[in-house]
């Protein structure tokens, strides 16, 4: 059954260091807004920063809708499940925050995801603080067989400069403001 934490224990640090995928949840205040689920993945792209807070790593994509959700009020959750393994899901509530390139505090962020901080199309620097850390027992997930990491995402922008990433974040309707209209991406996105 069910439990809560005070933190992020060298037990279930161990449990979300092992998933090869996470979701994060997020949705604007208003009522009539739309959720947002995002899978993520690409090894290497989320940490512990300590006890009670994580980071992950925000690549570009054609929305934006968990960043104009943080900028408006804050709200994420993250959860892992296990797909192999004994059964077991994990949920860190808190509060989010993006931090982006030009912000002072990024370059020390990335330095802490070796080797993904210099991957392509990085946007931001998602940090999260937990108010709530929960395990549920995760009996009815599937057993799932991890094959293998894509390369798609990141041999695509690979082959763009940043200037290139930059322009195309600002061709797609959704990166500077949410499908709700929020605020999302600082555009012009600023350079590495």
């Amino acid at each position: 059954m069910g439990k809560t934490y005070e933190r992020i224990d060298g037990r279930l640090r161990e449990f979300i260091d092992n998933q090869k995928i996470f979701f994060v949840a997020s949705a604007p205040l208003d009522g009539d807004g739309h959720v947002n689920l995002s899978p993520k993945g690409r090894a290497g792209t989320w940490q512990v920063l300590d006890e009670r807070t994580v980071a992950y790593l925000d690549f570009g994509g054609s929305h934006a809708e968990t960043i104009a959700h943080l900028r408006e009020n804050g709200r994420i959750t993250l959860m892992w499940c296990a797909f192999d393994g004994p059964p077991n899901i994990v949920r860190v509530h808190g509060r989010g925050e993006p931090v982006f390139r030009d912000d002072p505090r990024f370059d020390e962020l990335i330095a802490r995801f070796p080797p993904a901080a210099d991957g392509p199309g990085l946007r931001a620097v998602i940090v999260v603080t937990a108010k709530l850390i929960s395990d549920t027992c995760g009996f009815a997930v599937p057993f799932m067989d991890y094959r293998e990491e894509r390369s798609l995402h990141a041999d695509y922008f690979g082959r763009t400069s940043d200037a290139e990433f930059r322009a195309y974040c600002e061709s797609k309707d959704h990166n500077g403001s949410s499908i709700d209209g929020l605020p999302a991406l600082p555009l012009p996105l600023p350079p590495r």
